[in-house]
């Protein structure tokens, strides 16, 4: 199971698995993030360390240590 880390740019994968603790679960449900959707690495911002994701339609931006709690089937 690839996780951000391992996706390029302008890769699209399935989100398989939403991580960590229920309130921080809850919220990244809320904006998008829900098992078998399709998420794209939109960019990664070596700046405060952030990753741009595209989710249904809408950009999201995640810290890397957040978006580590992502897991991922790759689309290739």
């Amino acid at each position: 199971m690839p996780n951000p880390r391992d996706l390029r740019p302008g890769e699209t994968a399935r989100l398989l698995e939403v991580g960590g603790d229920r309130s921080f679960r809850r919220r990244l449900m809320e904006m998008g993030f829900l098992p078998g959707t399709p998420v794209r690495l939109v960019r990664r911002v070596r700046i405060g360390d952030l990753v741009e994701f595209e989710v249904r339609g809408g950009h999201i931006s995640l810290r890397a240590s957040e978006a580590g709690a992502l897991r991922f089937e790759s689309q290739r």
